[in-house]
């Protein structure tokens, strides 16, 4: 058994997919700056015009690297760059590149996915099932593969209540559901019970994997709500608006003013440099588990569910109203409302709270840009961010039971340095001074303000509280007026 998980990647070789997404960009900044690695294989493909070169120097100069810039300079020429589309016909890889690939790599994190809730069946399963199956048919091709990670999500069989570190059956396989895709009907219909393509494809991918990877050191990691960092290599790091992020940075600056009453349910956040450290530790130990089996294969995957809710459960509620308290403290100088929100538990009555408080100001403001010669744009991203709220409701207000001890079993085995270096253990977590980095990194990384303008930002906002009142006075009032109208009229 390796004794820790860094020597475990000593001089060796990984490939990593998903590179250039969240969680991909973070693995790949933590094993440069604390695994003595000989390279890192990235699999990226042109976008937008961009070469896959150009895409990736782009991405290292992002403040998520300058703690590795600072502390190796020359970071980047430990990165191989593989030019490669997961879901094509043999990832599209040149010769040459395969050929390093099948006789250099040593371990292979497979990050990639398309995480949209509302993707084409077709395409959320192109890229997440049959991507999946390309990258493990290079996997076994390789002369000197240690072990092969593939990263789920804890939702992948969110219709169930209990999810358990184990394999379920699903209602179709991959190769079954590739004949569906010619009847849309059919499409539908396989999907009855997930809410949506991206947890379904997972599902899908995790049975062919448990048919097709007994004969790889394979493992299977299940991360939940992925947050920003704890405190790797930055506090508060983060770089999209997904999940609870978006919710947030919405209520933040006014613009979302009503949203569901979820404030007694369980939010399965997990800090994303802890579940880095947490990926990298389920690679040491499929690696270890490989080597005392002497090449055997396994009956099935190892599976580890990585979650907080058994060890730190954290509400709704209480992430909301602790958002809330830096709120008052420095609110965003960009916010154009006052930061208030109705809750409703009633969908009805939501479409009515978002009719008024959502539609019927989007389009004042709408006829504003368009008198300034602008084109109209709130009423469009009110509808674009209501159906991502929609997306993730299920989520929201649905429990789950889940069972962790495969990656409890992990944090015993490490040693007291991998803890520290590799900390991933959610017991006792303070989640006080996470949101409290989780605000502030929403408004650095995805506002884009510093703390040099909070007192401008307060009075701002103090103005908006007082705009905000009057709007209440002046509605109310006009509510008032129009009953007493009624009454007249009527008696």
């Amino acid at each position: 058994m390796e004794s820790s998980i860094a020597g475990s990647f000593e001089n060796g070789v990984v490939l990593i997919t998903g590179s250039t997404g969240f969680l991909g960009k973070m693995l790949t900044e933590k094993l440069l700056r604390c695994c003595p690695v000989n390279s890192i294989a990235i699999l990226v493909r042109g976008k937008k015009g961009l070469s896959a070169s150009q895409r990736v120097e782009e991405i290292y100069k992002q403040s998520l690297f300058d703690r590795l810039r600072s502390e190796k300079p020359d970071f980047t020429e430990s990165i191989r760059i593989i030019d490669g589309h997961l879901e094509e016909s043999s990832m599209d890889l040149s010769s040459s590149d395969r050929e390093w690939l099948i006789e250099n790599v040593n371990f292979v994190f497979h990050c990639a996915a398309t995480i949209k809730f509302n993707e084409p069946l077709e395409l959320a399963s192109k890229i997440n099932i049959q991507g999946t199956e390309n990258v493990m048919k290079l996997a076994s091709q390789m002369k000197n593969l240690k072990g092969f990670v593939h990263v789920s999500t804890a939702y992948s069989h969110c219709p169930r209540s209990e999810i358990k570190e184990e394999f379920y059956n699903v209602p179709i396989t991959a190769k079954e559901l590739k004949s569906v895709f010619v009847d849309e009907e059919s499409c539908l219909k396989v999907l009855d019970d997930w809410p949506n393509t991206y947890t379904f494809t997972k599902a899908i991918t995790e049975n062919m994997i448990l048919t097709n990877g007994n004969h790889l050191p394979i493992s299977i990691f299940r991360p939940s709500i992925i947050g920003c960092t704890k405190s790797e290599p930055e506090p508060g790091w983060l770089e999209n608006m997904n999940g609870p992020t978006g919710l947030v940075t919405g209520v933040m600056v006014g613009f979302l003013r009503t949203v569901p009453n979820i404030g007694s349910n369980i939010t399965d956040i997990i800090p994303a440099d802890y579940t880095v450290n947490a990926l990298i530790s389920v690679m040491w130990d499929t690696v270890n588990r490989h080597k005392q089996s002497n090449g055997v294969s396994f009956e099935e995957p190892k599976i580890y569910n990585y979650v907080s809710c058994v060890e730190s459960p954290l509400t709704w509620g209480r992430y909301i109203r602790e958002m809330h308290d830096q709120y008052y403290v420095a609110p965003p100088l960009q916010s154009m409302w006052y930061g208030f929100y109705i809750f409703y538990t009633n969908l009805i009555i939501g479409s009515i709270l978002r009719f008024f408080l959502h539609r019927i100001p989007g389009a004042f403001m709408d006829l504003m840009l368009i008198l300034c010669g602008k084109s109209p744009k709130m009423l469009r991203m009110y509808k674009k961010t209501e159906n991502m709220i929609d997306l993730l409701y299920d989520f929201a207000t649905k429990q789950w039971t889940f069972d962790n001890s495969n990656s409890r079993e992990l944090w015993s085995l490490l040693s007291k340095d991998d803890r520290e270096m590799f900390q991933f253990s959610l017991e006792d977590f303070d989640w006080k001074s996470y949101i409290k980095s989780y605000y502030y990194g929403i408004r650095r990384h995805v506002l884009h303000e510093d703390l040099s303008n909070v007192e401008k930002a307060k009075s701002k906002n103090q103005q908006l509280l007082w705009l905000h009142w009057l709007s209440m006075v002046l509605i109310t009032s006009a509510m008032l007026h129009l009953c007493w109208t009624l009454v007249k009229y009527l008696f």
